[in-house]
């Protein structure tokens, strides 16, 4: 039963690893710098929300609009980002892997492509 969990959690963390769009920021679009969470539960880049703060009077959360009366105080995120650094890493070794193996199928002179000529 163990190695059925330990399998079905390596599976679940593979396929959450896959989704990018759980690991952008709302506000800049990239993936998340020293992710913080509002009070509300959404995540933006520590930098990006302070930025966004700054430049206004209010305090709201950019996504549900939710209002702060004071301006929180926001600490990284630790579980999440490390879910962040752990996406990065496979997002790189992906694209390290793909470029290495393309490198290996084509040879000088060849198209790595079966469409272009």
């Amino acid at each position: 039963m163990g190695i059925q969990l330990g399998r079905l959690s390596d599976m679940a963390s593979a396929n959450y690893l896959q989704s990018e769009d759980q690991f952008l920021c709302s506000i800049c679009l990239d993936v998340f710098t020293d992710p913080v969470t509002t009070s509300c539960g959404h995540n933006f880049c520590k930098n990006c929300i302070a930025k966004q703060w700054n430049n206004n009077d209010r305090y709201r959360c950019p996504l549900c609009k939710e209002g702060f009366t004071t301006r929180p105080d926001l600490r990284v995120n630790t579980l999440f980002s490390e879910m962040v650094a752990q996406f990065r890493q496979s997002a790189q070794q992906k694209a390290s892997s793909s470029s290495s193996s393309v490198q290996q199928v084509s040879k000088p002179g060849e198209v790595p492509c079966d469409v272009c000529t």
